[in-house]
């Protein structure tokens, strides 16, 4: 605005003496907030502490990055003093609790009124009118206490106020990370099959990133996955995804399929002036953006446009992008990830029908092989200074037959959950789960037609007998095979289908015992009035 208005007319720049303010430093907003405390705890009526200053001067400065201190800083502050005032004007749960009784006694007594038990509906009203009392006392209580106690703003509330800012899970700021880093591994684990190497890799990584280690001016993580197809590449990007921002929805997915000439490229990065899509951004730099803290999947980046590679170059090394419209967009918290299947198809091929054979030499010299092609094509197909700027390159496994069993359970488990939605079960034989196991694996597209042989051979049997109403709530469904050895092909093989009743554990049937007797004590209550 100065240099647009100002600056331009000399006889009017004269008048003025140019003063440039810089942005102050973490330890100098500090101060800064420290002097603005009185002010907002007199305002929201709540005690600001030192830690959520300092706090919210470091939160601010990481997170944010379209502002300057002190003044995102301070609305942080701001808005935690205006959150912690309104939550103590909000009623606490054990009054809630009362009112819900009151609401209770009161439908109770009404339905006496209307079947004509006045005896019992008169009972309903002293009681209803004891609760009143209750309540008043409670809140008579509450008014005092909020009167005495001033509310404390400390370093939860501002996590909470930037959880909410930019999407990042509470916890994931206030907890103490360590434990959770240190047993990554495992939780990946829990939806990735196998895949140690490529697990272990990117867990030490993204160890180092949140030890303070890496380089801060560059993005959190950055990966190549190739191997077969059907592995898991997308997966364990999913899985990432989760463990470090909370939800599979911060997966940014983008098919460089689409981008395999240099005039599409702008559709990524955004279209320079006077171009067609100028006013719509790029479809990365726009969900980047937006959702800054996040995992950015480059899927089969082998066929994107050579031109999108160099444009990369500076978000792998500076983690910023400036897009068509001459925002800076901010990379340095989001984890790229990108996919490649080069020097892995004549493997496929020269794999027989079947598994790759587990525990065998065989097997890890078939992976070294696999592995020494896939970097000799990397470095023919991209420039050195592309896979320099990499964390790491990592190779996936093929999948053995013990890993396509326990991938049958993973899978089968979303089905029981859907199914436990409906009062049922669901149990199948080791026989059925091999042959499942069996039709599903394919030895050039992996493991990915396993979700279509299970939706084909059980869920669809599932489905038509639940329509059937041959099962139903409060059964399971068992699942076995006829007509098969267990090692053959098993052309002929048949899932058979069963059921048997699904027994109820203890403590829910003395639960149910428990409320059944409280309601007959409540009932038997109720119809004495009192002054009998």
């Amino acid at each position: 605005e100065y240099r647009k208005h100002i600056e331009k007319d000399a006889a009017l720049e004269r008048r003025f003496q140019p003063v440039q303010v810089p942005e102050p430093s973490v330890d100098l907003t500090i101060e800064i907030l420290k002097g603005l405390r009185d002010r907002y705890e007199a305002h929201h009526r709540v005690s600001i502490t030192d830690g959520a200053l300092a706090s919210a001067a470091q939160l601010a400065d990481r997170y944010i990055n379209d502002r300057f201190l002190p003044d995102k800083a301070v609305d942080l502050i701001d808005e935690a003093g205006a959150r912690m005032r309104i939550k103590r004007m909000t009623a606490p749960k054990s009054i809630q609790d009362v009112d819900d009784k009151i609401a209770a006694v009161r439908r109770k007594k009404e339905a006496a009124i209307d079947e004509q038990d006045f005896e019992k509906a008169a009972a309903l009203r002293d009681d209803e009118r004891t609760l009143t009392e209750e309540r008043a006392e409670k809140e008579k209580a509450w008014r005092a206490g909020e009167l005495d106690e001033v509310a404390e703003v400390g370093e939860e509330q501002i996590a909470e106020v930037m959880g909410n800012w930019t999407g990042i899970p509470v916890f994931k700021l206030t907890e103490e990370e360590s434990s959770r880093l240190l047993r990554m591994e495992d939780e990946l684990h829990k939806r990735i099959i196998g895949q140690d190497d490529a697990v272990k890799a990117v867990s030490r990584a993204i160890r180092r990133t949140r030890a303070g280690l890496k380089d801060p001016k560059r993005p959190s993580g950055s990966f190549i996955f190739a191997g077969p197809s059907g592995v898991g590449k997308t997966e364990l990007s999913k899985a990432l995804a989760e463990f470090l921002f909370g939800e599979d929805d911060a997966l940014i997915q983008i098919d460089m399929g689409e981008f395999h000439d240099r005039f599409t490229a702008s559709r990524l990065f955004g279209a320079p002036p006077g171009y067609v899509g100028y006013d719509e951004g790029g479809q990365l730099t726009e969900k980047v953006r937006r959702k800054p803290f996040s995992v950015v999947l480059f899927d089969e980046i082998e066929k994107a446009h050579q031109e999108i590679y160099n444009t990369l170059l500076q978000v792998l090394e500076d983690g910023r992008l400036t897009d068509g419209q001459g925002r800076m967009v901010d990379f340095k918290n989001t984890v790229l990830i990108f996919t490649s299947n080069l020097g892995t198809r004549d493997i496929s091929k020269a794999v027989g029908m079947g598994f790759s054979s587990s525990g065998e030499v065989n097997e890890e010299t078939q992976y070294e092989r696999m592995k020494q092609k896939v970097n000799d094509e990397l470095k023919k197909h991209f420039k050195p200074e592309f896979l320099n700027r990499i964390d790491d390159i990592v190779v996936f496994h093929q999948l053995t037959r013990d890993q396509i069993v326990q991938m049958v359970d993973l899978l089968l488990g979303r089905v029981q959950k859907a199914l436990a939605q409906k009062d049922m079960g669901l149990e199948l034989s080791d026989k059925a789960k091999g042959l499942l196991a069996k039709r599903g694996f394919d030895p050039v597209l992996g493991a990915r037609p396993l979700r279509r042989t299970i939706q084909r051979e059980i869920e669809d049997q599932l489905s038509e007998k639940i329509l059937f109403g041959e099962i139903g709530a409060g059964e399971i469904v068992t699942v076995d095979v006829e007509n098969w050895d267990g090692e053959s092909k098993g052309e002929d093989a048949k899932f058979v289908f069963g059921s048997k009743p699904k027994p109820l554990p203890e403590v829910e049937e003395d639960t149910a015992a428990d409320e059944a007797q409280e309601a007959v004590i409540s009932a038997a209550e109720g119809d004495v009035p009192e002054d009998e």
